[in-house]
C-alpha cells in the first residue's frame, strides 16, 4: 500500500498488549506516526499531549471504557476522527458508538488491511486534515484564522493564528523567537516582537495556561 503523502498521527488506545504494539507495529510501517494508551485515563492524557489526527479506540476497557472516552474528547470539542474497535456487532452497540461521537466502527477480529483502508477513507472525508490543529481544548482553524477553546470562540489576527499554528504543529517542542520571525516576519523583526505576540495569544487563550517560556530557549504549548 502507498504511503500517506504526510504522517498522520495516530493514537491506538486498546487494553489488550499483544493487539496494541501489533497495530503500532503494523501503522507504522504504513506510514503513520503512531503513539498507544493502555486505558481510557491514559488516552485522556495522550489526547491532548499528542494533538493526533486519528483515533483507534477500543470500547471495552476496565475502568473508562471508548464510549466515555469518546463523550469526553467531543465535549472537549476535539474534532479528531475517532474509529471505535469492539467485538460486539449487534445494531443498538453500533448506535451507541456512534453516538458518543465516533466517526467509524470495526468489529473485531478485523482484517488489518480494512483499518488501514478505513482510517485513509477518514482522512479523505475529513477534507484538509491539515486545516484544522487542535491541542488539549484549543482548536485553531487555519482557514478562517479562529480558534476555539472550551467552545469559547475567540479570534485572532493573522500573524496570531500564525504563530499559534507553529507551536500546535508540534505541541511540546520548543519554538525559538529565531525560528518564529523566519517563518512568521520572513526574518525581517526585532527578538521582542514574539514575546508582545505570545502575550497577546496568552490573553486570549485564557486560563489554564498553555503557552510556556522555556527559559533561553522560547516557547511551547504545554497542557
Amino acid at each position: 500500500m502507498a504511503e500517506p503523502t504526510t504522517r498522520e498521527r495516530v493514537l491506538v488506545v486498546d487494553d489488550d498488549p499483544p493487539l496494541r504494539r501489533m497495530l503500532e507495529r503494523t501503522l507504522a510501517a504504513e506510514g503513520f506516526a503512531v503513539t498507544v494508551a493502555g486505558d481510557g485515563s491514559a488516552a485522556l492524557v495522550e489526547a491532548e499531549r499528542a494533538a493526533p489526527d486519528l483515533i483507534v479506540l477500543d470500547v471495552a476497557m476496565p475502568g473508562l471504557d471508548g464510549l466515555a472516552v469518546c463523550r469526553r474528547l467531543r465535549a472537549k470539542g476535539l474534532p479528531t476522527p475517532i474509529l471505535m474497535l469492539t467485538a460486539r456487532d449487534a445494531v443498538p452497540d453500533r448506535v451507541a458508538g456512534l453516538e458518543a461521537g465516533a466517526d467509524d466502527y470495526l468489529v473485531k477480529p478485523f482484517a488489518v488491511q480494512e483499518l488501514v483502508a478505513r482510517l485513509r477513507a477518514l482522512i479523505r472525508r475529513s477534507g484538509q486534515p491539515r486545516s484544522l490543529l487542535s491541542y488539549s481544548d484549543l482548536v485553531l482553524d487555519l482557514e478562517k484564522r479562529t480558534a476555539s477553546r472550551d467552545r469559547r470562540s475567540i479570534e485572532l489576527t493573522g500573524r496570531e493564528s500564525d504563530l499559534l499554528a507553529l507551536m500546535l504543529r508540534e505541541p511540546g517542542r520548543v519554538v525559538t523567537r529565531d525560528q518564529a520571525i523566519d517563518a512568521i516576519w520572513g526574518g525581517a523583526a526585532e527578538p521582542n516582537v514574539v514575546d508582545r505576540y505570545v502575550t497577546r495569544l496568552r490573553r486570549k487563550l485564557g486560563e489554564p495556561g498553555l503557552i510556556h517560556t522555556i527559559r533561553g530557549a522560547g516557547f511551547a504549548l504545554r497542557a
